[in-house]
C-alpha cells in the first residue's frame, strides 16, 4: 500500500429527489456560461462544489478553493451542494452535476469524490480532503492519476503527531483510536499509527463506530492513557463526546488537524485545510486556463503543516506545556487563535448524526 507519508515529510510534508432538496445547501443558481468570457474580457467558469458534510476543516478547504479563483481574478458561477453526511445524497448531487454543464467539479472528502467519479467522466474533477485517493479508487497512481480525477490529499503526518504526543505526555504508553468502520481513509490512518507506535514503543487500542452517535460509547470502551483523533468525519462531528471523556479522566487528546484543537483537543502537527483547498484551486486553474490534463497531474499533498496547541485544553487534561513548545507553536489557542464555540460547532453537526464517512 502506498501511503505517501514520506511526501508529507518532504513537504514539511439512492435518496429520493425530495431528500436532495431538503438536505443539500445550494449556493449557486445553476450552471453558468461555460468557459465564456466575462464583461472584462476574462474567462468565466461554472464550477460545482460537492461536500460530504459541514465541519470546520472541510469548510476551510472549500473556502480556500474559492479563494484561489478570487485571488486569480477569475469569475466563477459557483454551484455549492452539501450532502449532510448522506452518501445517497452525495450520489444524487453527483448525478445532477453530471448533466449541469459545469466546467469542473470540486469534491471535498472521499465519499463525495467517489460519488462524483462514478457519475462524471467527461469533465475534470479536482478533490481536496481525500486521504488516500489510490486506495479509494479515485486515481490509478498518485503520480499519474490516469483519468479525469486529481487533487490535493490531506494525508496527515501520523507518526509526527504521535511523536508530539510523546513529547507533551512522555508517560503515555497506550493510545486509543475511535474510527469509522469500513472507511478506507480511517483504516489507512490507523495502520500508519500502528506502524509508528511500534517504533515509538506505544500500544494502539482501536474501536470502530458506524456513525457519530456511537462515538461516545466507543471512546468509553477504551482503557488507554491518551486518545488520537484521526481525520474521520463521524468522530470529528462528535468530538465533544471524546473531550468530555478526556476531561473526566484527565486523558490527553491529540488531533490530526487544527480545527479540532481549537474546539478543545490538546495539540496537533497538521495540515492547514484552507491552504489545502487553495492548492486544489490552483490545480483547477491550471486545468481550466492552461489546459493541463488531470490524468497527468500528480496528486499533491498539503504543503503547509502547523503546530497548534491549546493550553486551556491541556489544563483540563492534566497536562502542562513547557515554554519551548509554546514558543515554537505556529498557533496558540486563546492567544493568537480563538477557541471555537462547541455550541456553534454543534449547530452544523446536529444534522450530521449519521455522518459515518472519513475524509
Amino acid at each position: 500500500m502506498r501511503h505517501r507519508t514520506h511526501a508529507l515529510r518532504l513537504s514539511a510534508a439512492a435518496a429520493a429527489a425530495a431528500l436532495l432538496l431538503t438536505a443539500c445547501d445550494g449556493g449557486g443558481d445553476g450552471p453558468g456560461d461555460d468557459g465564456e468570457e466575462n464583461g472584462d474580457g476574462g474567462d468565466s467558469y461554472s464550477i460545482g462544489i460537492t461536500q460530504i458534510v459541514a465541519h470546520p476543516s472541510l469548510d476551510a478547504a472549500r473556502d480556500g478553493f474559492k479563494a484561489a479563483f478570487d485571488e486569480a481574478g477569475v469569475e466563477v458561477d459557483w454551484d455549492e451542494q452539501n450532502a449532510q453526511g448522506e452518501q445517497a445524497t452525495a450520489s444524487n448531487i453527483a448525478g445532477t452535476f453530471a448533466t449541469a454543464g459545469h466546467d469542473l467539479v470540486h469534491a471535498i472528502a472521499t465519499p463525495t469524490a467517489q460519488a462524483a467519479a462514478q457519475s462524471i467522466t467527461d469533465i475534470p474533477i479536482v478533490f481536496s480532503a481525500v486521504t488516500e485517493p489510490q486506495e479509494a479508487g479515485l486515481v490509478e497512481d498518485w503520480d499519474a492519476p490516469g483519468g479525469n480525477v486529481t487533487g490535493a490529499s490531506d494525508m496527515n503526518p501520523v507518526a509526527e503527531q504521535l511523536e508530539l504526543l510523546q513529547e507533551i505526555a512522555p508517560d503515555v504508553e497506550t493510545v486509543g483510536i475511535v474510527y469509522s468502520s469500513g472507511e478506507v481513509n480511517s483504516a489507512v490512518q490507523v495502520e500508519l499509527a500502528q506502524e509508528a507506535a511500534e517504533e515509538l514503543g506505544l500500544e494502539i487500542q482501536e474501536t470502530t463506530v458506524s456513525n457519530s452517535s456511537e462515538v461516545q460509547q466507543g471512546v468509553e470502551s477504551l482503557d488507554v492513557d491518551a486518545i488520537y483523533v484521526p481525520t474521520d468525519n463521524a468522530v470529528v462531528s462528535a468530538l465533544e463526546s471524546v473531550l468530555q471523556y478526556s476531561h473526566q479522566n484527565e486523558i490527553p487528546v491529540i488531533a490530526a488537524e487544527g480545527d479540532s484543537v481549537q474546539r478543545g483537543a490538546l495539540a496537533t502537527y497538521g495540515i492547514n485545510y484552507e491552504q489545502l483547498g487553495r492548492q486544489a484551486g490552483e490545480m483547477a486553474l491550471r486545468i481550466l486556463q492552461d489546459g493541463e490534463d488531470p490524468a497527468e497531474m500528480a496528486v499533491e499533498t498539503g504543503s503547509v503543516l502547523e503546530l497548534i496547541v491549546n493550553p486551556e485544553a491541556a489544563e483540563l487534561m492534566g497536562i502542562e506545556f513547557d515554554d519551548e513548545l509554546l514558543d515554537r507553536a505556529d498557533g496558540v489557542v486563546g492567544e493568537d487563535l480563538e477557541a471555537e464555540d462547541p455550541a456553534e460547532a454543534g449547530e452544523d453537526e446536529d444534522s450530521d448524526e449519521d455522518a459515518d464517512e472519513d475524509e
